[in-house]
């Protein structure tokens, strides 16, 4: 079984590898080789079998083609310009997010090996005027730039899918919190960062209040559910190969209280409250509740509470940072 990690220098295509790594097995198959591909090469990586590390831009037809082989049996693509990022920068994302997708669904289908491809969406590609609660059917209505060239990438990946080009099935992520590491260029960067900077003793800055509410999964469950992804049949998937993964419903307040649960009153002295305008305009357009029941029926799933959240920081994370 040969697997290709595209974004496998981010920290989620870092954990799959570790992962893969650990368990040797991926669709009840030895891993034989894996690639981890990034803009900028990715750290090596210790395994029981090959693992190569490649600087690629997936924008670059002929240097994805370069890393997406007959031989490449399972590519998870995690690539991505994200939200905020997305936004400020229109060309950036229309070409990593949309092109880069095309990209990869177009080698699929120059090789025939109808490959399985996992392809991160977001939750992005829902807003506007749709129904609460939102639903695996619900018709995307993106407002964003990011959400418009995920949804565009859905529609995509049904149908090269539908044509037997490639396998693919793809999972609506939730906020992944608490991710480790820096801050990034996405809008819901401070939903980690509110706990993880606390946690290291370091201050931080909500700019939401503290009852705003938004959907979560812990990093280790995404990882989970991503594996769990790649090993369903596709008969399992039906004619809509993309779904909602499951997570929790939390507002601001109760995320802290899992921490304080957790780690004591200390790390929450450390957050102060100051609104922004720019992050406000575009979370506020998320909506909250979310009924992810075809992914829960094929067996993934959302973590107990958020103090599991903070749990795997501290146990998978911290001791990095």
């Amino acid at each position: 079984m040969n697997v290709l990690i595209l974004g496998g220098g981010g920290f989620i295509g870092r954990k799959i590898a570790a992962a893969l790594a650990a368990s040797g097995i991926l669709r009840g198959k030895a891993v034989t080789g894996l690639t981890l591909a990034d803009l900028a090469e990715p750290a090596p990586l210790d395994a029981p079998f090959p693992v190569t590390c490649r600087a690629a831009d997936i924008t670059d037809r002929a240097q994805l083609d370069a890393l997406v082989t007959s031989e490449t049996q399972v590519i998870f693509h995690l690539a991505a310009v994200v939200s905020a990022h997305a936004e400020a920068e229109f060309d950036a994302g229309m070409q990593v997010n949309l092109f880069g997708t095309l990209n990869l669904l177009e080698r699929c289908r120059a090789l025939g090996t109808c490959p399985v491809v996992v392809f991160t969406s977001s939750l992005a590609v829902f807003g506007g005027d749709v129904p609460d609660p939102i639903e695996d059917w619900t018709i995307p209505n993106p407002q964003t730039s990011y959400g418009a060239q995920k949804a565009i990438g859905e529609l995509l990946l049904n149908d090269y899918s539908r044509r037997g080009f490639a396998d693919g099935r793809g999972f609506r992520l939730p906020t992944i919190a608490v991710r480790p590491g820096k801050p990034n260029r996405a809008a819901s960067s401070f939903m980690s960062s509110i706990i993880r900077e606390p946690l290291n003793g370091e201050p931080a800055v909500c700019p939401v209040d503290p009852e705003f509410e938004h959907y979560y999964l812990s990093p280790r469950r995404c990882v989970e559910n991503l594996l769990k992804g790649a090993e369903l049949d596709a008969a399992a998937l039906g004619q809509q190969r993309c779904m909602i993964m499951p997570g929790q419903r939390l507002s601001i307040r109760e995320m802290i209280d899992a921490m304080t649960e957790v780690a004591g009153p200390a790390p929450a002295k450390l957050i102060r409250w100051e609104k922004q305008p720019e992050i406000e305009a575009i979370v506020q357009g998320w909506r909250f509740d979310y009924r992810p029941r075809k992914a829960l029926d094929l067996g993934l799933a959302a973590d107990a509470g958020f103090a599991e959240n903070v749990g795997f920081y501290l146990e998978d994370d911290l001791p990095a940072s």
